[in-house]
């Protein structure tokens, strides 16, 4: 995107207010973005894509009114031409191959960092971007090509994905929240390696710290698992 070009609108719909908030203030950090609103509903989402210009949602599936594909299809009738990243932790490729006909160009899965959001808002900048007419197939394959991923982006040094994953399954069993100490045990690593998975949930919006008073001492962190999109 060149200085002169106006910076690409992103609508967030996402009724997580955690979540949303994340992902309007990862939006803000990419160059060439603005979020312009969120929205926690279908319907709010509707309101303000009546009354602002918006080129990208960034759309949860999993609304509480309706479903992001149902809402998609929705715009696509009304005549909204807004593209659409789907932000979701479903992996029902039935549902990726629907949402490819209704503007869903990009697919991010649950939990994401800000790096994984902002390749592919980087990728959909360079797609959108692309105009005029091809000289070639080659150009052509060159503009949808943008949108791919080369590969699923790494989870930082030292973290592994199983051991994240079992992470993961031990705050979601526990609604009351885990510290990283009954983490550590449950899943057979050190306290200090918990809390680094831990506050990786944390800045990636699927968790949150609480301070745990007890009778003497500092604060201990207990973590909770956010409610599953």
């Amino acid at each position: 995107m060149t200085p002169e070009q106006p910076p690409l609108r992103v609508l967030v719909v996402e009724d997580d207010p955690v979540a949303a908030d994340a992902h309007v203030l990862y939006v803000g950090r990419v160059p060439g973005f603005v979020a312009v609103g969120q929205a926690g509903t279908g319907a709010a989402a509707r309101r303000v894509l009546e009354r602002t210009p918006v080129d990208l949602l960034l759309l949860d599936l999993h609304l509480p009114d309706v479903h992001g594909l149902q809402f998609a299809r929705s715009l696509r009738a009304a005549g909204h031409q807004a593209d659409v990243i789907a932000v979701t932790s479903a992996r029902d490729l039935a549902v990726v191959r629907e949402g490819v006909s209704l503007g869903v160009v990009q697919y991010v899965l649950k939990p994401f960092t800000f790096a994984t959001l902002r390749d592919r808002l980087l990728r959909y900048a360079e797609y959108h971007a692309a105009a005029g007419e091809a000289s070639g197939q080659d150009e052509v394959d060159r503009a949808l090509a943008a949108l791919r991923a080369p590969a699923p982006a790494a989870l930082p040094k030292g973290l592994s994905a199983p051991t994240l994953e079992r992470v993961t399954g031990v705050l979601r069993e526990t609604p009351e929240g885990r510290t990283a100490a009954e983490v550590a045990e449950e899943v057979g690593i050190s306290r200090i390696t918990a809390r680094r998975y831990l506050e990786y949930l944390v800045d990636a919006a699927r968790a949150a710290r609480r301070p745990q008073y007890g009778q003497v001492g500092r604060p201990e962190l207990r973590y909770h698992w956010l409610r599953e999109r």
